[in-house]
């Protein structure tokens, strides 16, 4: 096993790979940007080292800056935890090259799931169903793309071929609207992912999004650990993840799974993976893609498994092998997760940035917080404004929601706007708790009905400032320090608190 590993990332994927590698007596090494020199992962760890200024390209996303480190630092191999490198296939080469250990699959098959067109080659020939698509020949036109929508049936998805996160994909029902949509998702895939490619595949109408969590050895034997449920989404990023899935019966669960397992063997996969599916209303399923790295949701299936899933990845690039058996994998209970952000609902979910001046997480029993921040931790404007993961489980998803519904009610984060409210409605929703739902449930029925009625309440803060400001209006100048006797521009008198007890002693004093 590894001596010394470097994690890759920042926030709470950092603080939760480096609590793995604490627990086994490795020594962990986290990088870090200016922005985040007392950060909550850099004070956890053994040793961390400055990459670089605020910008994630200047740092978190300049390899040779993690590499130079890894070498100061002794580190044999490299976590890339979630986002930034981790899904790079140039990165997982020149870490390789440099002689360290990649903790995740090959550069080959980063790039090959990487290429959601190479990915759906890969799922025909492992036998799994793929939704219908079409790919723009080398030098098509305009009238190629029509004509291509148009063998499809619209209403259609434009894809960007590279990349995730939801970035270059638009539903287009009509000609109309197409080209716009190809272009516009070129400039989006160009951008975000270096390269402007995008595809068309059938829309799904309502369907759910349910994936598999593989593990690889890297010689063709693999193991699954069950599916998740992710169909409550908001434009296409995830809201609320769970496992076991509700809208899936068994054998539908059977086929997934082996499916993605089968997928797994016939690329001979190594690590960790996610291979997505949309499930239709009828019950069948089709490949959406396979994701090349820990998940943000994998706590849930840590929940109902009790296997540390970080450690598996540690124990698979160390040794190339699976130390569980499919037998051994078993399921308990329900387990769901919300991802906290520091974001403001009210106006489009937009990312806030700021200083928190007080943060309070829930500790109830069978809760897990997953955090990257802590009281006087800075939300910075660089990067993705994820601040936690709070985490229900119980016997069954109704325990499950009520326990997780409780924690959010008992977070506590001041300092900056958050979509913690918005969580607590979404765990409480009665559509939600009756399995109700698809890949639009929360834009289509949810969010029309939650945004009207926050539109009309103030912030609960505001609300209890007024309060107070109506109390002391109330009391008169003397309740804010004048002296007793005084009267308030209501005629009320100074209201002093030993006139109103009466009669008191203190406990345990005799008079």
């Amino acid at each position: 096993m590894f001596r010394t590993v470097l994690v890759a990332n920042r926030g709470e994927i950092a603080c939760r790979v480096i609590a793995t590698l604490r627990e086994h007596g490795i020594r962990a090494v986290a990088v870090h940007s200016d922005a985040d020199a007392r950060a909550l992962h850099v004070r956890q760890a053994d040793a961390a080292v400055r990459i670089g200024p605020a910008e994630a390209r200047h740092s978190y996303l300049d390899a040779e800056a993690i590499l130079r480190a890894a070498r100061e630092t002794g580190a044999e191999a490299i976590h890339p935890g979630y986002g930034f490198l981790a899904e790079s296939p140039a990165f997982a080469r020149v870490v390789e090259q440099a002689g360290l250990a990649f903790i995740g699959p090959t550069a080959e098959q980063a790039a090959r799931f990487g290429d959601k067109r190479a990915a759906r080659a890969a799922a025909v020939a492992a036998g799994v169903p793929v939704v219908p698509g079409w790919e723009p020949p080398a030098g098509a036109g305009d009238d190629d793309l029509v004509r291509g929508a148009r063998e499809l049936g619209y209403p259609v998805i434009v894809k960007a071929a590279l990349g995730g996160g939801g970035k270059g994909m638009e539903v287009v029902r009509g000609d109309a609207e197409l080209l716009e949509a190809c272009e516009s998702g070129r400039r989006v895939a160009a951008a975000a992912f270096g390269e402007g490619s995008v595809y068309l595949e059938r829309l799904l109408e309502r369907p759910r999004h349910v994936e598999v969590q593989i593990f690889g050895d890297g010689r063709g034997g693999a193991v699954h650990f069950g599916e998740r449920e992710c169909s409550l989404q908001r434009r296409h990023q995830k809201v609320l993840e769970e496992t076991p899935s509700v809208g899936i019966d068994e054998p539908t669960r059977a086929a997934l799974c082996a499916a993605a397992v089968g997928l797994a063997r016939s690329v001979s996969y190594r690590g960790a993976g996610t291979v997505e599916f949309l499930v239709a209303s009828d019950g069948g399923f089709h490949f959406l893609e396979v994701n090349t790295r820990l998940q943000v949701e994998h706590p849930v299936t840590e929940m109902v498994t009790g296997v540390d899933l970080v450690w598996l990845q540690l124990e698979v690039s160390a040794h190339r092998r699976l130390p569980i058996a499919q037998e051994q994998i078993v399921r308990r209970g329900h387990a769901v997760e919300v991802r906290v952000y520091a974001e403001d609902p009210a106006h489009d979910f937009l990312p806030q940035a700021g200083g928190l001046a007080r943060v309070v997480w829930p500790r109830g029993p069978f809760v897990r917080v997953d955090a990257g921040v802590e009281s006087g931790s800075e939300v910075a404007v660089h990067y993705d404004p994820i601040l936690a993961k709070v985490v229900g489980w119980g016997p069954d998803r109704e325990a499950a929601l009520g326990r997780l519904a409780r924690a959010l009610d008992e977070t506590v984060i001041h300092g900056t706007r958050t979509n913690l409210d918005f969580l607590r409605a979404v765990a409480r929703d009665a559509g939600v708790r009756a399995g109700q739902i698809d890949t639009v449930y929360l834009e289509r029925e949810f969010l029309p009905a939650y945004l009207a009625r926050t539109a009309d309440e103030a912030p609960p803060l505001v609300l209890a400032a007024a309060a107070v400001a109506e109390a002391l209006a109330a009391e008169g100048p003397g309740a804010s320090g004048t002296e007793p006797g005084a009267t308030g521009g209501r005629g009320a008198p100074y209201a002093d608190p030993f006139e109103r007890l009466g009669r008191w002693r203190l406990p345990g004093i005799t008079p």
